[in-house]
């Protein structure tokens, strides 16, 4: 049996963001390095978390996190950090800032690359809790990471590794839904579905961790039923909320780990600059998957069509397909623009993902290829 750990402090609930004063001076962090992205640094939601930081307290940011974050990038905020004397972290956006951050507050203590921390480096063992606090505030519906144990980061070599500890778990989680009321459709979308793809990934993963199931299982259930709402109506806020926990679950039951979809998303997502939006990679590849694994679990697609509106279990890619089609998603990988050239070393390095270990079904080079192949 896997250890069982429900996971960090979270404040979840409309208007949680107000509580951050209290708790960032609760964490004795007296001068935190806000780490963000672009949009969000020209947007209400900044100004939110700044004014809920008590008076007095510098307003200190770093605003150039990319769409998928790198170590370059890490370094950079690093250098802010020490620069400013900073003392703690607050991540604020979607699953591409808390990364980032969760990276900065690992570099804080631990020198040398990144990847001697990566999961596949066996670098689990190097990550000790000798890190500053941090708290993280989502302001998508979809990574989890604000309560997930993993950052995943392209490194200098141009991997995307995932850097996995129990000690990278936030301090502290935020989960603020009014945050993400009025995200843009194509965004809700493929957050949405990368929540969704969570709970399913994590739900048919092999190991034994029933209390995790229950979680992705209830987590897939909620967001099943409000991803159109939240995606067709952006500014419905239980549509909102249900999004929010959809997420959060789904990263609660991460220890139980992924699968295939992930294990080709991440490779994927360093293609051409690292372009391609990782939740709806997870979307477009989730059908083919689906009918990969089904052999192999057949009971738990049972349970799977059940939370998913009692479909025929055997139909789960197609049901799959239908959704990502009215939420206005890609059919296909070529719809994405990804290119297939690189599709061979993608499914080279799908099969040294950390996520490949944990899909239920044995994978290889060629099955990798043929489910690139599918979803082209």
């Amino acid at each position: 049996m896997p250890m069982i750990t429900y996971l960090t402090r979270i404040r979840f609930d409309f208007g949680a963001v107000t509580a951050l004063g209290e708790e960032v001076t609760g964490l004795g962090v007296t001068r935190p390095l806000i780490v963000t992205d672009p949009g969000i640094a020209t947007g209400a939601v900044l100004g939110a978390v700044l004014d809920a930081l008590p008076a007095g307290m510098p307003r200190l940011v770093f605003d150039e996190t990319p769409a998928n974050p790198t170590e370059a990038a890490a370094r950079d905020a690093l250098h802010r950090y020490r620069g400013e004397g900073a003392d703690g972290l607050i991540a604020v956006g979607g699953g591409s800032a808390l990364d980032l951050a969760k990276a900065v507050r690992l570099m804080v203590t631990h020198p040398g690359p990144l990847a001697r921390y990566a999961a596949i480096e066996g670098g689990v063992a190097r990550i000790t809790d000798a890190m500053p606090p941090m708290i993280a505030i989502p302001t998508t519906a979809g990574t989890g990471s604000e309560v997930g144990r993993g950052s995943l980061m392209i490194v200098d070599d141009g991997r995307k590794l995932g850097l996995i500890s129990p000690h990278l778990i936030p301090s502290l989680a935020l989960v603020d839904p009014d945050l993400t009321v009025g995200m843009p459709a194509w965004l809700t979308a493929g957050t949405g579905m990368d929540a969704v793809t969570h709970c399913i990934e994590t739900f048919i993963a092999p190991s034994v961790n029933p209390p995790a199931e229950a979680i992705a299982l209830d987590g897939l259930c909620r967001g099943w039923r409000a991803i159109r709402r939240a995606t067709e109506h952006g500014h419905d806020r239980e549509a909102r909320w249900q999004m929010a926990m959809a997420a959060m679950m789904g990263a609660m039951a991460f220890q139980k780990g992924l699968g295939a979809v992930h294990g080709l998303s991440h490779p994927l997502g360093t293609l051409e600059g690292g372009r391609f939006h990782h939740g709806t990679l997870n979307a477009v590849l989730l059908p083919a998957v689906l009918r990969h694994n089904h052999p192999s679990c057949p009971e738990k697609y049972e349970a799977l069509a059940a939370a998913m509106g009692g479909t025929e279990p055997t139909r789960l890619d197609r049901v799959i397909d239908g959704l990502n089609a009215d939420l206005g998603l890609p059919g296909s990988l070529g719809a994405m623009g990804v290119p297939a050239d690189p599709f061979d070393r993608v499914a080279e390095q799908a099969m040294a993902d950390h996520s490949t270990a944990s899909n239920p079904r044995p994978m290889t080079v060629e099955s990798y290829r043929a489910l690139l192949a599918e979803a082209a």
